[in-house]
């Protein structure tokens, strides 16, 4: 696993990576660690090697801000789990649309940046994920946070994940392939609750744009699927 931390004052990098240190130590885990003191040397780094799994990033520096450089990174990298380090609570509402992970408010806390590196490891490794099918001989593997929702017409299944895919298959089978991020809604389809903008009583909305229909008496259950899953 490979972390970046970026902070223009020295202090706060060099206690953010030893309590990651600690961490790693603790959770008996492989990490890679690089520091960076300002956004455009992290962009610079990353135009050569786009490994970095988590980015632990300051939003107020000199030159190019935290939320600036995320809203990059996100337009080339939908999995890096970004995690925003601030004296501020003012731009919690600009995590939304990089799809933070989580905000730490300064001084940042061992046990509080602990339970934050535990959930973006797990993420991570929810993101590996994958899911074989056998389409006309061909065998394709799609990674599960990529299906944005899966439909069914008579005995075939369209899994829509950036590309469309249609296999012989039941809902039911394919729903044992994938895990607590996607939700029945109702006998023709499956969606992934992290992909969903709004849900009205009548259909869920995708990031996207795309408008899923709902079936009636759905509208109560999604909705505790997703507080559930957050």
């Amino acid at each position: 696993m490979r972390i970046a931390i970026c902070d223009d004052r020295k202090a706060d990098a060099d206690f953010i990576r030893e309590l990651t240190h600690e961490w790693m130590i603790s959770r008996q885990a492989f990490v890679q660690e690089e520091v960076f003191s300002s956004a455009e040397s992290f962009l610079f780094r990353y135009a050569e090697e786009k490994t970095f799994d988590i980015l632990l990033l300051d939003i107020e520096m000199r030159g190019m801000d935290g939320v600036t450089m995320a809203k990059q990174l996100r337009n080339q990298n939908k999995t890096v789990q970004i995690v925003f380090i601030t004296g501020y609570s003012d731009y919690i509402a600009e995590g939304y649309e990089v799809e933070a992970l989580h905000y730490l408010m300064k001084p940042v806390k061992k046990e509080k940046l602990f339970e934050v590196l535990d959930r973006a490891a797990e993420k991570i490794k929810s993101n590996e994920q994958m899911l074989t099918l056998n389409l006309g001989g061909e065998m394709v593997r799609i990674p599960i946070y990529e299906i944005a929702f899966a439909d069914v017409n008579g005995n075939y299944v369209t899994i829509h994940a950036g590309k469309s895919y249609t296999a012989k298959m039941t809902l039911g089978k394919l729903e044992e392939s994938l895990d607590k991020r996607f939700y029945r809604a109702g006998r023709s389809c499956i969606v992934n609750l992290t992909m969903i903008s709004r849900v009205t009583k009548t259909a869920v909305v995708l990031r996207d744009g795309t408008s899923i229909p709902l079936p009636r008496g759905s509208y109560e259950g999604i909705n505790r699927a997703i507080i559930q899953m957050g």
